[in-house]
């Protein structure tokens, strides 16, 4: 956490927001108070003073009480004039009492109010803020933008927290203490003076104590961020975790993050204790020289005991309302901690904003002229040492189409990202129309210009609305206007087919579409918003050949005389007559028409020390008939699905992999085919690495990981033993694996016989060796995720879990280790209760010793003495109570952490397609409400504990002292009881509406930002925000209806407090006055009663935060407890020692969140081993849905899939996986190292992860060069905070990374889409060389190229397999399938 002063530049530079320099101010709390909260806020402070007066009023009360008992004792009153003058000070306590509940009920409501206030605050200035931060800032987030969002929720909770109902019950014991302290000295000064004496020396120690809590939030909140990260990371990318057994490695990371903070954790528990126990000594052990005192003054005449009890009380009051003060002091210091951050945060928005916004120009029409010049040169701020762009002049004249084109890396991205104005360019002018790029207002030049990316993002809303958000008046949009322009991109047969229309939902990310229909969305969006300015950024490349020349001549048509740049690397789309500029590196090489480039008359071209980049040979795509490419005139069946429009199905890959804002590009990769040419002559696969790594990989899932995730034990023998270890995770013990020269992968299938000792097609069972290396379960008390306590409502909200089945996981969660410090730590409370009713016994001597006629001193002395021992005693067993359950706490959260984590990887990819499951909402889970949920045993428990063993001990030992008077006090036990579960009741149901009402804007808030160049694009800014602040009104609204009724009710219950202690005082009368009992015995009762009572009524204050909690811990435990080993992943037991032939018999297959129809339909297709095999088709034709039931992903909906004659339900899946690697047509790169990045999940001891395999790994991929240039090299950070990557560099990591794993089958989906010719001839050429190695490979591709590299083309349309065969056979078949979708007639 940071300051305020002084930080902003240190966060500028360093893009950490976890970071501090000083110390964060108390005023860091009001940082977000307007002068709209000024009159809650008053009101609340004026109602706490007046509450806070309330507890000196009640001492002074009390202190009459007792000199009536006092004075009856030592036979100064009758028993008539007992019951008269006790009666009188009970009604006053009555009174008291009522204003009481009145008073608190309003500062308690106010209070909460103003928390809701200040989170409303916080939300809305920084989502308002954060709109207008510059794309550099978001750059520099080292954590990544992903995990900086969740961590801004949390910390707006934590700032909540802290401004509600702990700030106001922190104020009121201040004004209590305070009060108390002031009656005291007025009622006898001398002797508060001697009883506080030890106050300035504990408030130094406790000072000191303070200090040393902040550096471990701060550190604390740097590992959950960390955490955080991971878990993002993790949950984006869970279909690469799943192809690469990642999933015990990912949580083995996360388990690690959790591990450091849970000890920077531990260090606040020890200081919170230290200071609590410190304060409860300091409470007890000024009685020693207090009594003493106190009964020196009473002999010698200077005071009554009524005036002693009266000043005694108040300075016991002042005591106790400091110790109640400090359960606060972390939630406070986390609330300041936080508002410091956020607002440390805006304060850097507010001094970057003005750079950005000095354009004011507004010009009446844009023709679209566009000119760079004065040699512009740009270096992304994420790669300050690499130029993007350097010294380029380009000029895009209105109303005509220019292509940019280059290699991965070469800076074309660049330029849209710069006339858009994300970024300011280091050097050189951009001019549109004449006029400096940066004196045109921003909002008028977004709306000027059009920019669709490659990763076409789509928002969480219906077809249509995405659609219409082209237009700033998109409420008034037409449906008439979006079907026109649905036809320009050819989607209306696939919206024909989903039964909602235009008015379906497309999930979170646009989920519920294939990666080529998201892009013909965001075309139709484009053609609505038809700007005089168009740029397209491999804008088609997710589409098939013919798809792909139909968007392109609609584009043609519909852009004629208006600017269009189109930025590609597919060279077949650019016409002889139109213009084209080559970047290479930055710097614009070769500029000019097609025709003219082509025939070397362009001077670029042919400068000797400059790469150029060559046309392929290959058919440029067809111009389509003139009817054809009008889409006015476009008509469609909506009953069939036609293999040149994209059809109601998905792709698997395409849609798993979620598209994210525009990264960071860092230019310079070059080309595979140059990158080694020692590589042209002899194979990768050459000895540098033994593939004996494959049959290990079958062996276990491919991760370093403790042993903690890989073992499974006989619970039977050892049911306490399947627990979650988090202390330390020592290394996976392993067989050191076998090297063998080998150097071509036929041997493999003889490698393994030898390896398993079988032969054929005999395959391996499951041996003990690998069912021991399974993972373990936690067995929770809280049973089924579909037990009643954690169902859903008909309104989707989760139903809370009480309490006692919450903390009814802590034991069986806990490892043995920790079970004894739980027992200790319950013990520890056990004894602290019982040092209130000890305490009581000994304060009633210490009372009676007034009324002795004899040895007063002596025997005041004795009994304070007495009362130093109970505090040593009571003050020890209050530290470690606090801070063993803290510590327990800790553990039990962070074990449910892991434990959800593991569950969470291994549900089905299907589970991760509901919105409830979207990765903002488990972040948030795993994340806020787990730290919320530690309080329930960390803070609440062990407090609950001492309540009920205090309260039984207390009546046990009242009930043998004088049993009427604890009968009559039993009594109003029910209305107590009554009225406190009916204020838990209401608080709970409110926390949780809350709550779901937070998650909703805090979704809203994940959307914007996690896609904030596409929103800046469209400029939808204005509409997110209002969408946002009306979420964040609903969650204040739903925030004061809250503190209505929880005010109401903590006032009630606070006032029946009261109530009870009127009526106890009274009938204490009536039986003294009866001479049943003595005077002693009933002052004995007193004391226990009273004190368990306040000790009791204190707990009131903490319902809200314990029914916000149990809905936080509700939410964890659902994730704790979703099923594991059930899915059709773990059906399986049979391992595989090499693929075989793969089949698909009779297979349909249809997606579990679209059921709208089958992607697969009754395919039936052999796949033969060692060969390679291309599926082409149109967009959504079924081609990633094949490879993604070969991963395993998802099971067939009906028929078999065989991998040498055994189903694929009978496989064990991670050793099938473990033969396959795949490469996504959308990459996914982790928050780490180059070099961890390609060796992904492999455990850190086998040959695969060495830096040999690494670096071969990396010139295969044509990474090498381009990854030694870095200054740190293989150890760059990259992803998520990291150095921004291009969207053909992150291909070539993920090529690099399934090349590494040394597979017998690769996938390659849409693997050349993100890469240039050059590029793409170098994987044509690791393509020829895996089929002489043996390697099998599955190409998924639309790229007439990459089909002629393999030995056989499968042809799907509409689900099934249309035909196969050789390309040159195919292609020249008059009427087939793939001439047509190549442009054949």
């Amino acid at each position: 956490m940071e300051a305020v002063t002084g930080e902003q530049n240190d966060l500028e530079r360093r893009g950490s927001e976890t970071s501090h320099t000083n110390k964060p101010r108390w005023r860091s709390l009001f940082a977000f108070t307007t002068r709209p909260h000024l009159l809650p806020l008053c009101l609340a402070l004026i109602l706490s003073i007046s509450s806070g007066v309330v507890s000196p009023v009640m001492s002074y009360l009390l202190g009459k009480v007792f000199d009536c008992f006092t004075s009856f004792g030592a036979g100064k009153y009758g028993g008539s004039e007992l019951v008269r003058n006790v009666s009188r000070y009970a009604l006053g306590i009555t009174v008291l009492g009522i204003a009481s509940g009145i008073l608190h009920a309003g500062y308690f409501g106010f209070w909460l109010v103003f928390g809701e206030l200040q989170a409303k605050g916080a939300r809305d200035s920084l989502f308002g803020s954060m709109l207008t931060k510059d794309m550099e800032w978001y750059d520099m987030r080292k954590d990544g933008v992903e995990a900086l969002i969740q961590r801004l929720q949390t910390q707006i909770r934590e700032l909540q927290m802290g401004t509600s109902q702990p700030l106001g019950f922190a104020l009121q014991s201040t004004v209590t203490a305070l009060s108390a302290l002031g009656l005291a000295l007025y009622t006898a000064w001398d002797l508060t003076l001697i009883t506080i004496a030890t106050i300035p020396f504990a408030a130094i120690v406790l000072g000191w104590i303070s200090s040393r809590m902040q550096p471990s939030i701060d550190a604390q909140a740097k590992e959950l961020s960390t955490a955080s990260k991971i878990a993002n990371n993790t949950l984006k990318a869970i279909d690469v975790v799943k192809c690469f057994n990642g999933q015990d490695f990912e949580t083995w990371q996360y388990a690690k993050a959790i591990n450091r903070a849970a000890k920077k954790y531990l260090i606040q528990a020890k200081a919170n204790a230290s200071q609590i126990g410190f304060v409860r000594f300091i409470t007890l052990s000024m009685f020693v020289q207090g009594f003493w005192y106190g009964s020196h003054i009473v002999i010698t005449g200077k005071k009554e005991p009524g005036q002693v009890l009266t000043a005694f009380w108040s300075c016991l009051s002042a005591l106790q309302a400091v110790e109640q003060i400090l359960p606060q002091i972390l939630v406070l210091e986390k609330g300041r901690a936080a508002g410091a951050t956020l607002q440390a945060i805006l304060t850097q928005i507010s001094k970057r904003h003005q750079a950005i916004t000095t354009g004011h120009l507004t010009p009446e029409f844009c023709e679209g002229d566009i000119e760079v010049r004065n040699k512009v040169s740009f270096r992304y701020p994420s790669r300050p040492d690499q130029p993007a762009l350097k010294h380029a002049s380009l000029f895009f004249p209105a109303g005509e189409t220019t292509f940019v084109i280059g290699t991965s890396g070469s800076g074309k991205s660049t330029l849209g990202n710069l006339l858009m104005r994300f970024y300011e360019p280091a050097s050189g002018d951009i001019f549109i129309d004449g006029n400096a790029l940066q004196t045109l207002d921003i909002a008028w030049l977004r709306n000027n210009i059009t920019l669709v990316q490659q990763q076409s993002v789509l928002f969480n809303e219906t077809i249509f609305k995405n659609i219409a958000f082209a237009r700033r008046d998109w409420e008034k949009v037409g449906r008439e206007e979006v079907k026109r322009s649905i036809e320009t991109a050819f989607l209306q047969h696939t919206i024909s087919e989903f039964p909602k229309g235009l008015d379906t939902v497309v999930g979170t990310g646009g989920n519920a579409m294939s990666g080529g229909q998201r892009q013909r969305v965001a075309m139709a969006r484009a053609s609505l918003r038809d700007t005089p300015i168009l740029i397209l950024d491999e804008a088609t490349s997710a589409l098939d050949h013919i798809s792909k020349g139909m968007v392109m001549d609609a584009v043609r048509e519909w852009r004629r005389g208006k600017t269009t740049i189109i930025i590609t690397h597919d060279l077949s789309q650019i016409a002889d007559d139109e213009f084209a500029y080559i970047l290479d590196k930055g710097v614009v090489i070769q500029e000019g028409y097609r025709q003219a480039l082509e025939k070397g008359q362009a001077g670029p071209l042919v400068a000797p020390r400059r790469p150029s980049i060559n046309f392929p040979a290959t058919k440029r795509l067809p111009r389509l008939p003139e009817e054809v490419r009008k889409p006015s005139v476009v008509s469609i069946s909506s009953g069939s699905c036609g293999s040149t429009m994209s059809v109601c199905s998905h792709d698997s890959l395409d849609i798993q992999y979620h598209p994210r804002a525009q990264s960071v590009f860092v230019p310079g990769i070059f080309s595979l085919a140059r990158e080694s040419p020692e590589l042209n002559r002899r194979s990768y696969f050459e000895p540098f690495v033994t593939p004996a790594a494959t049959g290990a990989f079958a062996m276990h899932r491919m991760s370093g990981v403790p042993d903690i995730f890989t073992r499974q034990l006989d619970r039977s023998q050892q049911p306490d033993e399947g627990r979650i270890r988090n202390s330390g995770w020592p290394l996976l013990s392993r067989r050191e694996e076998k090297e063998q020269d080998l150097g071509d992968w036929s041997l493999i299938n003889e490698l393994h016989k030898r390896t398993h000792g079988i032969s054929g097609k005999t395959v391996d069972r499951r041996t003990p060796q690998a069912s021991k290396r399974q993972s373990e379960n936690i067995k929770l008390e809280t049973a089924k995720p579909q037990s009643e306590n954690l169902a859903d409502h008909g309104d989707g909200t989760l139903r809370i879990a009480p309490i006692k089945k919450i903390l009814l996981t802590v034991w069986p969660t806990l490892t043995w280790k920790h079970r004894p410090l739980l027992l200790g730590g319950f013990f520890c409370a056990a004894i602290h209760a019982a040092g209130t009713p000890v305490f009581s016994f000994v304060f009633s001597k210490l009372l009676a010793t007034f009324f002795q006629p004899a040895n007063r001193e002596r025997e005041a002395l004795k009994w304070s003495l007495s009362v130093l021992a109970v505090g040593i005693g009571d003050a020890t067993a209050s530290f470690f109570m606090h801070y063993l359950l803290e510590a327990c706490g800790q553990v039990w959260v962070d074990n449910l952490r892991i434990e959800s984590m593991k569950r969470i990887i291994d549900q089905p990819r299907s589970w991760f397609d509901k919105d409830k499951n979207s990765v903002s909402n488990l972040t948030e889970c795993l994340d806020r409400n787990a730290e919320e949920m530690r309080n329930l045993l960390g803070r609440f428990a062990g407090f609950m504990f001492v309540v009920v063993m205090m309260l039984f001990m207390a009546l046990v030992w009242s009930l043998v002292v004088c049993w009427k008077l604890t009968l009559v006090g039993l009594a109003s036990a029910p209305f107590i009881y009554m009225i406190t579960r009916l204020y838990q009741a209401v608080s709970g149901k409110w926390e949780g509406r809350s709550n779901e009402a937070g998650t909703a804007a805090a979704s809203t808030f994940t959307e914007t930002f996690g896609n904030i160049r596409t929103v800046r694009a469209l400029t939808l800014e204005a509409y997110l925000h209002e969408k946002y602040l009306r979420a964040t009104e609903k969650a204040f609204q739903v925030g004061l209806r809250r503190s209505a009724y929880s005010g109401t009710f903590y006032g009630i219950s606070d006032s029946g407090i009261a109530f009870a202690t009127a009526l106890i005082f009274y009938y204490g009368a009536v039986v003294a006055a009866s001479r049943a009992f003595t005077v002693q015995n009933i002052i004995t009762v007193f004391s226990m009663l009273l004190f368990s009572i306040a000790n009791a009524n204190s707990i009131l204050a903490f319902i809200p935060q314990i029914s916000s909690s149990c809905a936080t811990a509700t939410r964890l435990l659902r994730l704790a407890n979703l099923p594991q080993k059930s899915s059709h992943e773990h059906a399986g037991h049979i391992r595989l020692p090499a693929l075989g032939t793969i089949s698909f018999n009779d297979i349909s297959f249809t997606y579990p969140s679209r059921p709208l129809g089958p992607v697969l339909n009754s395919i039936n297709l052999k796949l033969a081993p060692h060969t390679s095999i291309a599926l082409v088709g149109a967009s959504g034709s079924g081609k990633s849905t094949i490879a993604s039931l070969i991963l395993g992903l998802y099971p067939p909906t009906s028929g078999t899939l065989t991998f040498d004659s055994l189903e694929i339900s009978t496989l064990h899946l991670p050793s099938l996986r473990s033969l396959i690697a795949v490469v996504p047509q959308t990459p996914q790169i982790f928050a780490t190292t180059i070099a961890l990045n390609i060796a992904y999940a492999v455990p850190e001891h086998s040959t695969l992860a060495s830096r040999a395999n690494i670096e071969k790994a990396a010139h295969v991929a044509g990474l090498h060069t381009f990854i030694t240039s870095l200054p740190r090299g293989y150890n760059t950070l990259i992803g998520e905070g990291g150095t921004g990557l291009s969207g053909g560099q992150a291909q070539r990591i993920a090529i690099a990374r399934a090349v590494a794993r040394r597979p017998m089958l690769m996938i390659l989906d849409e693997a050349t889409s993100a890469l240039d010719g050059e590029s793409a001839r170098g994987i044509r050429e690791l393509v020829r060389r895996l089929r002489l190695q043996g390697v099998g490979v599955l190409m998924v591709t639309h790229d007439r190229e990459m089909m002629r590299a393999c030995e056989e083309i499968v042809v799907l349309r509409d689900g099934a397999v249309a035909e196969r065969g050789g390309f040159d056979d195919l292609v020249e078949r008059r009427g087939g399938e793939l001439r047509r979708l190549l442009g054949g007639s």
